[in-house]
């Protein structure tokens, strides 16, 4: 799970953390003047009366001619929080606990390493069986009720569940996020349709330690979905793959960021600055933070035995974002749309160990 990005938090305004759909649907009596539902701060009229009254004719008009028109993203009914057995240890975060002081990210021992390849392994599993999950037809909040019978199964409390503090707690065990939710969007009564593309990601707690995992996948498979939103998949999984490369003893952070933007950009997409990367381990959040793309700032230099998630937002179109509402859900500012994978990896002597794998 993405970590908000503390040095452009003072342009937003939203809670630190993630998720997906506005909290209610606009109202029907809404006036041509009045501001939007949405929270973009624009006129009614300027911003959602189109895509409310007549949707068709709004993904008709905002797609270019070389992309498919666009279903916006819609909110949908939240269900009830689902119980956790007493048995299962959770974090100390869980509903509106405090969260205490940040975890300096420092070289982890061996006893943590270990903990965290058990962690990482349960939440690639996890992955893999909400990934089965997202088919056309399935709501999103079926797919966290995969997500949480199939932590509880392994004896994991599901990290996201009641994480952000007592005011807003992030109310699923899983984010789910559709076409141009950038991250943390809240699974709800929503249907996948064909042609979607669908970002889950997961985190466990395990061992006392969290292993955190996403990915994005096609509804209906891959030849369903634009020959666009194809290549965003394939290159923000490359964005990925190149970022864990960068990683070595002596790198910087700073370095991390650069291989995926140059990637990125060289594919003509955008990379979201809003949200980064974070260190993992007996804290959810932690340091490091991880920019996904070239920061002069990110000077840390890696050591072996740091543990952080590398976890890249690649955007169809602008790389701003826009938060609903609910205080979680980021969106594109322009709704195209958006794809990010992420592991949580080792620092090791002579590169990186990637703990989030089968």
């Amino acid at each position: 799970m993405a970590r908000r990005c503390a040095a452009r938090s003072a342009a937003y305004r939203y809670r630190a953390m993630t998720t997906s759909s506005p909290a209610s649907s606009p109202a029907p009596t809404l006036a041509a003047a009045d501001p939007c539902w949405c929270g973009s701060g624009r006129r009614y009229k300027r911003c959602h009366r189109i895509a409310d009254l007549d949707p068709e004719r709004a993904a008709r008009a905002a797609a270019p001619p070389d992309l498919p028109p666009v279903r916006r993203v819609r909110a949908g009914r939240v269900s009830a929080v689902r119980e956790v057995p007493a048995t299962i240890p959770r974090p100390p975060y869980a509903f509106g606990r405090p969260i205490g002081p940040r975890d300096p990210g420092l070289p982890r021992d061996a006893d943590t390493i270990a903990r965290m390849r058990v962690a990482g392994r349960a939440a690639a599993e996890v992955l893999a069986a909400v990934g089965a999950a997202a088919l056309p037809g399935a709501t999103t909040d079926e797919l966290d009720r995969v997500a949480h019978t199939e932590s509880l199964a392994r004896g994991a409390y599901p990290s996201p569940l009641g994480y952000g503090g007592a005011a807003n707690p992030f109310p699923k065990s899983v984010c789910t996020s559709v076409n141009e939710v950038i991250c943390h969007g809240i699974p709800d009564s929503s249907r996948l349709r064909e042609g979607d593309i669908v970002n889950v990601d997961v985190t466990v707690f395990l061992g006392g330690v969290h292993g955190d995992t996403n990915a994005t996948f096609f509804v209906g498979g891959e030849q369903a979905c634009d020959l666009t939103s194809r290549r965003l998949v394939h290159t923000t999984r490359e964005c990925l793959e190149l970022g864990i490369g960068a990683v070595h003893p002596g790198a910087q952070v700073r370095d991390i960021g650069r291989a995926i933007a140059a990637h990125a950009e060289a594919a003509g997409f955008g990379v979201v600055r809003s949200f980064v990367g974070h260190g993992i381990g007996e804290q959810f959040h932690s340091e490091p933070s991880v920019p996904h793309y070239d920061e002069p700032s990110a000077t840390r230099v890696l050591e072996a035995g740091m543990t952080f998630t590398i976890e890249p937002m690649i955007t169809v179109g602008s790389y701003e974002a826009q938060m609903w509402p609910d205080g979680w859900t980021a969106v594109t500012a322009d709704g195209r749309r958006t794809a990010q994978f992420e592991h949580t990896v080792l620092v090791t002597d002579d590169g990186a160990d990637v703990l989030t794998v089968l």
